[in-house]
């Protein structure tokens, strides 16, 4: 991507400033729009150019499922991310390259620090997912990795091999955490908890985790094993791992995007803040909620579309349609779901109009 550009956004990611964000992101639309041809024709069909676009909000966004179609890039990358596999097969996983991975990693650990370690600087992390030389082009995998490799204390690692749930060594790693008083960190897929915890459960095993440590879980349940609530989930880290609800953390977030947003929990924890659990993310981020049809902007508490502008996508396209529902709240959102049938006719007919343009 452009250089000074590049740095702007760097510096911004660095030090964000309150107002900053608005005049940024029209200069990234005009580079993305230079640079991004799949980009340029789908903003010149509706006829969004630098020229008339004045605000961040008329920013055209591109589909998630466009990523499973087209390149869209503003250069050479040096890091391409794939979605997880589809029923339509590996050709059509999304492809989410960085031109300039700085900016992926700045934002992952601004924000990681500010959600998940706001008290403390380094914790031992148990990561239930492969190694990044099992899975190179998960984009989860690659912020695991990045994250264990900056602010995991000694001794953290991967706990899920070619073999599936490494099962007997995490337990070992628990027990002498619970007879040490040395906190830890659990990452993973929610699945890969739901996996666990049904094994122990099996087993009647339970462990009472030190003070301090927490869960992150990310991208639910459904369609492996079995599905689990998020009250359910709650419930088994309590019973099964000694780690009150508001250390356990869900992280949102998507290959198509460069930054990720968390649970509100553990920080308003730490900071004696009282409201509602609800996601936040980076100041470099905007988050607008859509009606599905219309893909007009509803009132805060009603459900719809959530629409994303993320400045770490500088260097692919910032403005991301999403097929998730949810609804906003306080300086956040909340998840509800995913868009079926008609609701997802908007998300539908922006992709439908990007293909016909190659």
């Amino acid at each position: 991507m452009g250089h000074a550009l590049f740095e702007e956004v760097l510096a911004f990611l660095s030090d964000p400033h309150e107002g900053s964000f608005a005049d940024l992101a029209v200069k990234v639309f005009d580079y993305q729009f230079r640079q991004n041809e799949p980009y340029r024709r789908y903003c010149e069909k509706r006829e969004k150019t630098p020229s008339r676009v004045a605000h961040w909000k008329e920013i055209p966004a591109v589909p998630t499922s466009a990523f499973k179609e087209l390149d869209l890039l503003c250069g050479p990358p040096e890091k391409v991310f794939l979605t997880s596999g589809t029923t339509q097969g590996a050709e059509k996983r999304g492809r989410h390259g960085f031109p300039r991975l700085e900016l992926y990693q700045a934002s992952l650990l601004f924000t990681f620090k500010t959600f998940l370690l706001p008290d403390r600087a380094k914790l031992r992390m148990v990561i239930l997912t492969p190694p990044p030389e099992i899975m190179p082009d998960s984009s989860l995998v690659h912020m695991l990795e990045v994250v264990r490799k900056e602010l995991g204390a000694s001794g953290s690692g991967y706990f899920v091999g070619e073999e599936g749930l490494q099962f007997e060594r995490l337990i070992t790693g628990l027990t002498n955490a619970s007879e040490t008083g040395e906190p830890l960190f659990l990452l993973g897929a929610t699945f890969s908890f739901v996996h666990f915890f049904d094994r122990c459960l099996e087993q009647s095993l339970r462990f009472h985790l030190p003070p301090g440590s927490r869960v992150m879980d990310t991208g639910g349940s459904k369609g492996r094993s079995r599905e689990i609530s998020a009250d359910e989930l709650y419930r088994l880290c309590r019973e099964l791992l000694g780690i009150p609800d508001t250390f356990v953390v869900n992280e949102y977030g998507m290959t198509e995007m460069g930054s990720q947003f968390y649970d509100n929990s553990l920080r308003n924890h730490v900071l004696g803040v009282h409201e509602p659990r609800y996601k936040v993310g980076p100041p470099w981020v905007r988050t607008v909620v859509l009606d599905p049809e219309l893909l007009e902007e509803v009132p805060p508490g009603e459900i719809g579309l959530l629409r994303h502008y993320d400045l770490a996508n500088a260097g692919s396209v910032m403005a991301i349609q999403t097929e998730d529902l949810g609804r906003r709240i306080g300086s956040g959102f909340e998840v509800v779901g995913r868009a079926r049938g008609a609701e997802a006719r908007g998300c539908s007919l922006a992709l439908e109009e990007l293909l016909t343009l190659r």
